[in-house]
């Protein structure tokens, strides 16, 4: 006898919440932890490369040795809370914390597609919007709350230990509802990059062209006169904007994906140019920041779906979306806007992000000679 779906939209939304304050407590709080505790800025990158890497390895591994069962996923989430007590044990060993981030990184990889592929088989495109915004929500409120309450550096590694219990509760919950049938590491193997090779191109430039954002943001805006205070309000807007989109966006992902992908594509190289040109404006930058619904959650919830329609191995699928696009791409776009800093920066990542648009017009030509 199946579960009844009226449990599915919470149980998902519980999900999400969590795992994405998992999520803000491991990248807002935890590179200052570290140097708090005496490590290196140095050390603080290789550190938060590690989970990147791990989610671009991954699909690989899932796609000749193993398949996603509800089994693995189970243990990623065990794997997830374990990884968390292992950062309290060994945070104080660079090489050990390092392993300990390498199978935290694993873990976290594994999951999120999992319940993505649940979500997408069970609900509509309206209602899995107004689900995801969870996410948002979780996101942005562990981010106000240890912003307030934060005193010591274990503190913060305390909550990520709370919080991935309670990823834990929600996600292993959600096996009951998974309808999708797991295919054997052979079925997998007919698995295509090449032949959709454009849009794999494209969805890593999209977030190559994140990396100035998501690291030197902050130091950007302060750089140029902005408090530090407002650019926080900045940061915060976006997340309120994104969660707005999250929630009514429904009847544009009855549309057509490729077109609203390539829309929030160039909407992002414009955001990127407006930073560029009016990096002392506060106006602008809340302009730009408005824009982030556009180029994360309409983005995000448009190319995901859209992975999902193009595929039959629905979970292998999700894995490389989020392996290709925030794991190398997220890594890459770390390290060269690192390298371009300046006050060229933006400018770089418009440019970027607009070969991504270019490119995902290659792959509608060529998906359309495929279909004809």
């Amino acid at each position: 006898m199946k579960p009844a779906n009226t449990l599915l939209s919470p149980l998902l939304g519980g999900y999400y919440f969590f795992y994405f304050a998992l999520v803000g407590v491991y990248v807002i709080f935890l590179p200052k932890v570290l140097l708090d505790l005496g490590y290196t800025p140095m050390e603080v990158g290789i550190i938060f490369a590690a989970a990147p890497f791990m989610r671009f390895l991954l699909p690989f591994v899932f796609r000749h040795f193993l398949s996603l069962s509800p089994k693995v996923y189970q243990l990623s989430l065990f794997f997830t809370f374990v990884g968390t007590l292992l950062f309290l044990a060994t945070v104080h060993d660079f090489w050990v914390y390092l392993a300990a981030n390498l199978l935290f990184g694993a873990a976290m990889g594994i999951s999120l597609p999992y319940v993505e592929t649940i979500a997408l088989a069970s609900l509509s495109r309206h209602i899995y919007g107004k689900v995801r915004l969870w996410g948002s929500l979780g996101f942005m409120g562990i981010a106000l709350w240890l912003g307030k309450v934060l005193e010591s550096p274990y503190e913060a590694l305390y909550y990520l230990s709370a919080v991935a219990f309670l990823t834990l509760l929600f996600g292993a919950m959600l096996t009951r509802y998974d309808t999708i049938s797991h295919s054997s590491a052979q079925d997998d193997a007919s698995f295509s990059l090449t032949k959709y090779w454009a849009f794999w191109v494209s969805i890593f430039l999209m977030q190559v062209g994140f990396g100035g954002f998501y690291n030197f943001f902050t130091i950007y805006e302060t750089a140029h006169g902005i408090s530090l205070e407002m650019t926080s309000w900045m940061w915060s807007f976006g997340v309120i904007c994104e969660i707005f989109m999250y929630y009514f966006q429904g009847p544009l992902l009855q549309r057509n994906l490729l077109r609203i992908l390539q829309f929030a594509t160039l909407i992002t190289a414009l955001r990127w140019m407006i930073l560029y040109l009016f990096p002392d404006s506060i106006t602008w930058t809340f302009a730009s920041q408005s824009l982030h619904a556009i180029g994360f959650a309409l983005y995000h919830t448009a190319a995901i779906t859209y992975v999902f329609s193009l595929y039959t191995q629905k979970k292998l699928a999700q894995q490389f979306f989020l392996g290709i696009s925030f794991g190398l791409g997220g890594s890459v776009g770390a390290v060269l806007s690192g390298q371009v800093y300046g006050e060229y920066i933006f400018l770089i990542e418009s440019l970027i992000t607009f070969i991504a648009f270019a490119v995902l017009i290659i792959h509608q030509q060529r998906k359309a000679r495929v279909t004809i």
